[in-house]
């Protein structure tokens, strides 16, 4: 495994580097990887293991020297004892994907349950607030399948459905009218690879990021299939999203059941999927919790008093 740690101080690798590279050399040598400076960044490889925690190390490192203006052996030598004593479950099941070698890790008991559902099934469906990494966490499962060549391709699609579909009233043409709702899913890609990649497999089709209207009449083989906002497709819509998934591929199907804007009355597509495909066996189903949300601190207070509004509102009514 190779991965690029890009460096945040260009005029401090001297002292981030140690005198003679001594710091460089303690990482070499305590966990086995090769350590190349390249102008603003630096090439680690070695086990994929092995090199993760070297590039979460560098990561300390920098933020040390960004902090306390200087970095000292002891210093390297503690974060390398940290890394060690702290092989959590989380740890273990870190994502590696493209950009700045960005190691992704689930922060929460939830957030690693869903990231062996995903792992473990061909078909995952995830519900929890906003802020849970539903989307973030999905996205970086098939972006490091697609780097380790598992599959070829990525598929997103999104409901364009926000308090009503109003598609028409927008300016523009087709693409401009659904890239709003479609913002998070690039949002996503972007913290996991720079934009010209990006780019570059959106125009290959390799990523490919659509309304879900457009997911009808096709089958999606060696892909990764991510559906964001099903809380807002029809039964009918989810039902024809699910058929869509062919030989080699994955789906996950994500949504908040607490933020449906559908018409009243109408039910939720992930809803009725849920309670039909309960019992089928090879189907991850994960429900995050306020628990589980890992944005500003803020947000899961938001959430929980919310929560409460609805509870004593429905006590009242």
């Amino acid at each position: 495994m190779e991965i690029t740690v890009q460096l945040d101080s260009p005029g401090r690798h001297l002292e981030l580097f140690g005198p003679a590279d001594a710091h460089l050399r303690l990482l070499r040598q305590s966990l086995g990887v090769r350590i190349t400076a390249r102008q603003n960044s630096l090439v680690i490889s070695g086990k994929d293991s092995d090199v993760t925690k070297a590039a979460g190390i560098i990561d300390k490192m920098q933020k040390h020297l960004t902090k306390h203006h200087c970095l000292t052996a002891g210093d390297v030598s503690a974060f390398i004892s940290r890394s060690d004593a702290a092989e959590t479950p989380e740890a273990k099941h870190a994502i590696t994907v493209f950009a700045k070698n960005k190691s992704i890790r689930p922060n929460t008991s939830g957030q690693l349950k869903y990231v062996e559902a995903m792992l473990a099934n061909d078909l995952t469906f995830c519900t929890g607030p906003a802020g849970t990494g539903k989307t973030y966490l999905a996205v970086a499962v098939a972006v490091a399948m697609l780097k380790k060549k598992e599959i070829r391709r990525i598929v997103l699609a999104r409901p364009a459905v926000e308090a009503g579909e109003k598609l028409g009233f927008l300016p523009g043409d087709l693409q401009a009218k659904v890239n709003p709702y479609l913002r998070p899913l690039f949002d996503a890609l972007e913290d996991m690879m720079d934009f010209a990649q990006m780019k570059k497999f959106i125009e290959l089709d390799i990523i490919e990021i659509i309304p879900l209207a457009f997911m009808r009449g096709r089958t999606l083989n060696e892909s990764v299939v991510i559906c964001d906002e099903a809380q807002n497709t029809m039964p009918l819509q989810m039902l024809m999203m699910l058929t869509r998934l062919g030989h080699g591929s994955k789906m996950i199907i994500t949504g908040d059941v607490t933020q449906i804007d559908l018409d009243k009355g109408q039910k939720s597509g992930i809803v009725e999927a849920i309670e039909t495909l309960r019992r089928i066996k090879g189907i991850g189903f994960v429900e995050l919790t306020q628990k589980d949300i890992v944005r500003h601190k803020l947000v899961q207070k938001i959430v929980q008093a919310y929560k409460k509004k609805t509870k004593a509102s429905a006590k009242t009514s």
